[in-house]
């Protein structure tokens, strides 16, 4: 019996390890640009329910109230660490002056061109390269909407050409009072199929589809940035939990070790 109480409470220590994980990467992305922080998400694995039920059946308490009853072997529920997903809450908006950044008020995100393809981002700290084109600081191309379209990237980049500029809340640019575009903002229906690829970016996860669709709900506010949406107080105190949980399974699994030693040296003294 204690040999299996002991996985059970190592699949706990597990757990509560990766929770600690997501908190710390939360903690240090707590002030960078349209981060959204995670949360690790755990299910109750049931042996008896999630094993084959072809598999043997034996009575586990022989001469028992319990041995009335077909029970699966190793019945034992476990926890599960089924990963994170995105807490996706409006960051707050930044004043930063600088008539180049879009902060984004809405579920939005703009289109973004880098060497590995497309990417998505929130991270509306903007600049003009020297070909004066607008770009990410990492100097990758913010895109324009395609309006249904098939267009080359190429063709599909902000060439700016003035430090004049003006962006509406529809995220229309606008240079020395002329049109420059419009940057690609989309809304994703189903946001479970990002993953986060680093620099606040996303990209689309293998053989799933997003859903979107031209932002609408999305507006753009010029010279200002979202904030990371992290909650610095509410991290800390996860982290806290999460410490003293692993601290507590780390205990059991001690105990568990005591059974089990004297089990085996001292029992069979008796």
């Amino acid at each position: 019996m204690s040999s299996k109480g002991i996985y059970t409470a190592l699949t706990g220590a597990i757990a509560q390890s990766k929770r600690l994980d997501t908190i710390a990467n939360n903690i240090a992305n707590a002030n960078t640009t349209g981060f959204k922080a995670n949360k690790q998400v755990f299910n109750e694995y049931l042996t008896d329910l999630e094993k084959d039920k072809d598999s043997i059946q034996f009575h586990q308490f022989p001469a028992s109230e319990q041995s009335f009853y077909d029970i699966h072997a190793y019945d034992r529920s476990y926890v599960d660490a089924n990963g994170t997903y995105t807490n996706k809450d409006q960051g707050a908006l930044l004043n930063t002056g600088n008539p180049f950044d879009v902060g984004l008020e809405g579920e939005g995100l703009m289109e973004i061109e880098t060497s590995a393809g497309v990417r998505y981002t929130r991270n509306g700290a903007f600049k003009i390269n020297e070909q004066g084109f607008l770009v990410t600081k990492e100097g990758h191309y913010v895109l324009q909407g395609t309006q249904g379209e098939d267009i080359p990237l190429e063709q599909r980049r902000m060439k700016i050409d003035d430090t004049q500029v003006t962006i509406s809340y529809m995220g229309e640019v606008f240079a020395g009072g002329e049109f420059k575009g419009k940057i690609s903002m989309l809304e994703a229906g189903n946001f479970d199929a990002l993953a986060k690829e680093g620099s606040s970016m996303y990209r689309i996860k293998d053989n799933m589809d997003p859903q979107f669709q031209v932002a609408t709900k999305t507006q753009t506010y010029q010279g200002f940035v979202e904030r990371s949406n992290v909650n610095i107080v509410d991290e800390m105190t996860n982290m806290i939990s999460a410490t003293r949980a692993f601290e507590s399974t780390q205990d059991i699994i001690k105990a568990f070790d005591q059974i089990n030693g004297k089990l085996v040296n001292d029992v069979p003294k008796v």
